[in-house]
């Protein structure tokens, strides 16, 4: 099915197509180690996709497992894997995921649609504006642009100076970045003399932060770079899920590849109940062709605004502005998934009772991390060496005197986040 037919279809064979991708995920996957017990006292197959709230939600905290870096889900085999990433992670440790040959390539047909919303075509070259480290990000955005025909440049490794070198002498008219990363570049542009709106970038492709879906950093980009933005969304425990709308105001969920459900949490509902169009609520997905890491009523954690009707011309869910925030306490840092939990566990490694703080600032466009610590200068360094190796990112560590600090009483807030200042 391409992409054009697949936006195009209607509800009713939409879901007609999501339950017959459905019932065959599971009739793969349940008598797996991971789903057998979750899915024991399941009938299938479904008859509807009415019936998809009897199957367990399934949360991020159930996926990892002591002494075990693969989540849980990644059940296959050892020897079926053929590609490994990580997660930013939480409790101080990423969490490995995992995907076969054929998940792979499922990936790259999610991205098609991303690429197909960027008019993506055999004349265009691509700047990889990203480190190509163990997180996600942009690899599976590499190869899709490879099967598509475009030519790729990898960025990682170099400079701002040297990436803006390189789109001007490869004529690149396509950038693959963070929107962070893509108004650091207008600073550096700017020191540099260069006439970035005069560079053959005609679309830049932006993922790993909202602000692809935020009209003024989208506007900013845009006019800075003078070409258009197209956003992206995905998870690594889930896959390449949504594709910025052409009116730049929102995310299409790749409604033929996931199934999304919308729902509301509290103390009375604890199992959600669905949202009604315009709502915000917390976006759960479940991957339909991941077979090596299904990820059924996965509750992503962003929280979202979707509508059902609406004017766009693709048929697929619209969320309009598109993650408009976390349900956690997430902090996305150039483009990284940080948890404050994570920073506080990787701490206790070296001062289990010591008191620290967190301090998230904005320089030159980029958002940057840096930790105040009542500690020894010694253990300062072996922090930041802990944190670069844990997190893949340089994060700043400072010493202060003892009891400098505050202290509370209730819940401690050791996150002072001045990137609006």
């Amino acid at each position: 099915m391409t992409t054009s037919v697949a936006m195009q279809l209607s509800p009713e064979k939409r879901r007609e197509h999501q339950l017959l991708r459905l019932n065959e995920l599971l009739a793969e996957i349940r008598n797996r180690p991971f789903y057998e017990e979750r899915l024991q006292d399941i009938t299938l197959p479904l008859t509807s996709l009415d019936q998809l709230p009897t199957l367990p939600l399934l949360q991020k905290s159930e996926l990892i497992a002591e002494n075990q870096r693969f989540g849980k889900i990644f059940d296959l085999p050892q020897r079926d894997y053929v590609r490994l990433h990580q997660t930013s992670g939480t409790r101080g440790f990423p969490m490995a995921v995992a995907d076969t040959v054929s998940d792979w390539n499922w990936w790259l047909d999610c991205w098609d649609f991303v690429l197909s919303a960027a008019n993506v075509t055999t004349e265009d070259i691509a700047m990889m504006a990203f480190s190509f480290g163990p997180f996600i990000g942009f690899w599976t955005a590499n190869d899709a642009l490879i099967r598509h025909g475009a030519m790729v440049v990898p960025g990682g490794g170099m400079s701002s100076e040297n990436r803006l070198s390189m789109i001007q002498e490869y004529n690149c008219t396509v950038m693959c970045c963070t929107p962070t990363y893509a108004l650091h570049l207008v600073s550096v542009a700017e020191k540099l003399g260069f006439d970035l709106a005069a560079s053959p970038v005609t679309r830049l492709i932006v993922a790993g932060e909202p602000g692809g879906s935020i009209p003024a950093i989208r506007n900013r980009i845009e006019q800075a770079w003078d070409a258009r933005v197209i956003d992206h969304t995905g998870a690594s425990e889930l896959g390449a899920w949504g594709f910025g709308s052409p009116d730049g105001q929102g995310i299409h969920v790749i409604e033929t590849e996931f199934i999304a459900e919308r729902l509301k949490f509290d103390n009375d509902h604890p199992e959600g109940t669905a949202a009604a169009d315009g709502e915000e609520a917390e976006l759960v997905l479940t991957n339909l062709g991941r077979y090596g890491g299904p990820a059924i009523r996965y509750r992503t954690g962003d929280i979202v605004r979707g509508y059902r009707q609406h004017d766009q011309d693709c048929n697929f869910l619209w969320l309009d502005g598109g993650v408009l925030g976390r349900a956690d306490d997430m902090l996305v840092i150039r483009g990284v998934n940080i948890f404050p939990s994570s920073i506080e566990a990787i701490v206790r490694e070296f001062e289990p009772t010591c008191e620290f703080r967190m301090i998230a600032t904005r320089h030159d466009e980029m958002d940057q991390l840096q930790i105040e610590i009542e500690a020894s200068e010694a253990t300062a360094e072996a922090l930041s060496n802990r944190l670069r190796d844990r997190l893949a990112m340089r994060v700043a560590v400072g010493c202060v005197p003892a009891e400098s600090l505050p202290r509370f009483e209730a819940k401690s807030r050791r996150l002072i986040d001045r990137r609006q200042l």
